[in-house]
């Protein structure tokens, strides 16, 4: 993959890319403690930007699989997504700044209790197909991998597929479709990531981001 050619963001602003869904409510909190919130509730506004309490920063609410992307052109010049975005995005761009210590989870491997082992080529499915592909590659196993977007318990049901990779977080909805986590591929948590072109631009205004972030984190890690 080439590198993108880097853009300047729209304006002189901090731009932040924050992912809907979860990551969102775990992640404004922390911005918060770090002195940095919306101007409005983001959770029932129809709005895409947000102006915050500092005037010289706003927020972006995006796909979480669009963050690196944003993040990657310099169009945010800090972004917020899980590991496993960030793993399957490739992104070179950006940096990985920080580990925010949120929406922890695991990336593992799942199949139906008590199937077969599978001797030759597996069918795997997922939507992780760069992260499979690297995984099974390094182990020297021979895999045709299937692109899912969803329900990936019902592949081994329907046979589609011999196993699945995929986040886990209870382990409770594989259960309750006959499936039982195997192998462990990666810990996944949210992490601030950063353009390398802001880094560039705007390192006296972003550093400090970066560090007050920080120490919400760790506040945040020492209360629980």
């Amino acid at each position: 993959m080439q590198n993108p050619q880097a853009t300047s963001t729209p304006s002189d602003k901090i731009t932040i890319a924050l992912s809907k869904g979860r990551i969102l409510k775990e992640t404004l909190p922390l911005f918060a403690a770090a002195g940095i919130e919306p101007l409005e509730d983001i959770h029932t506004s129809r709005k895409l930007i947000f102006e915050t309490t500092r005037s010289d920063v706003q927020f972006i609410v995006i796909r979480a699989t669009d963050v690196p992307t944003y993040v990657e052109y310099g169009v945010a010049d800090l972004g917020v997504a899980g590991k496993d975005v960030l793993m399957e995005h490739g992104a070179e761009e950006m940096y990985e700044v920080l580990d925010l210590q949120i929406a922890r989870c695991r990336l593992m491997t799942a199949r139906l209790k008590d199937a077969p082992e599978i001797a030759g080529r597996m069918k795997v499915a997922t939507k992780f197909v760069r992260v499979a592909k690297q995984y099974f590659s390094e182990q020297g196993r021979q895999v045709d991998l299937i692109k899912l977007y969803g329900g990936m318990e019902l592949a081994p049901i329907m046979k589609l597929a011999d196993c699945i990779v995929d986040i886990v977080d209870t382990g409770n909805t594989l259960k309750a479709n006959g499936l039982v986590v195997e192998e462990h591929i990666a810990d996944i948590s949210s992490r601030l990531v950063a353009s390398r072109l802001a880094l560039k631009l705007k390192d006296d205004r972003i550093n400090p981001i970066i560090e007050t972030l920080a120490a919400a984190v760790q506040s945040s890690a020492v209360r629980a």
